[in-house]
């Protein structure tokens, strides 16, 4: 793969807010986590795990477990969708990922943090910064896998935390040691997103000694807010 191959499945990977219900097949799901594998692991740990819920009625309880952790607009303020020209901007529907064929959870081992170096083993901070960066980079790996192969993601933040991710544990049988990273839905985008809004490279690219004035300002961190 060259450059240019590569950036093609960078920018075709997108969260997807809705998913049509086509089955997914599990040589493609072995494939993504077969991916996942590869990513770089704080001191080779490779403290990751992954269970693919693919029944229909399991998936049915995480998104009901998830549903009652995320906040719901109240009655008759739920969003619609806005034009932007001729085009319907998807409403972002927190539990839009509810129709995905398949959900991939992303689990952390913490029992290899004794087998780590000294600051791992002793300090929370260090141990923390490996255990996430460890998995943030396999759940990557995982979502550009899925752009090669043509299928849509998103990722379903919410059921990594308490009590959500303690609930989904208990449905699917995962032991205490396991921690629940992260959720993917994975399946086929039922619409095609517009085009993602990207800060310029020469915005975000720095070079050597760096003073306030190479950053942005709070203006226009607001201004790039603005309107979202």
């Amino acid at each position: 793969m060259d450059f240019e191959q590569l950036m093609r499945v960078v920018k075709r990977r997108r969260s997807s807010w809705h998913f049509r219900s086509d089955p997914v097949p599990e040589a493609d799901i072995e494939k993504i986590v077969d991916a996942a594998r590869y990513a770089p692991s704080g001191f080779n740990s490779q403290l990751w795990e992954f269970v693919a819920v693919t029944d229909p009625e399991l998936r049915s309880r995480v998104v009901e477990i998830v549903a009652a952790s995320v906040p719901r607009p109240p009655k008759g303020l739920d969003p619609v969708p806005a034009l932007r020209g001729d085009r319907a901007i998807p409403v972002k529907d927190p539990l839009g990922f509810r129709t995905a064929p398949v959900f991939v959870l992303v689990l952390g081992d913490t029992r290899v943090r004794p087998f780590g170096p000294p600051p791992v083993r002793a300090d929370d901070a260090a141990w923390e910064t490996v255990f996430t960066s460890t998995l943030a980079v396999a759940y990557e790996h995982m979502h550009l896998a899925a752009a090669a192969l043509g299928l849509a993601t998103r990722w379903v933040s919410a059921a990594g935390h308490d009590p959500a991710a303690s609930e989904i544990k208990g449905v699917l049988g995962i032991p205490e040691y396991l921690v629940l990273y992260d959720v993917m839905a994975l399946g086929s985008s039922d619409f095609e997103p517009l085009p993602k809004k990207l800060r310029p490279l020469s915005e975000v690219l720095h070079y050597n000694a760096c003073g306030a004035d190479d950053f942005r300002s709070q203006a226009e961190v607001e201004e790039y807010f603005a309107g979202r």
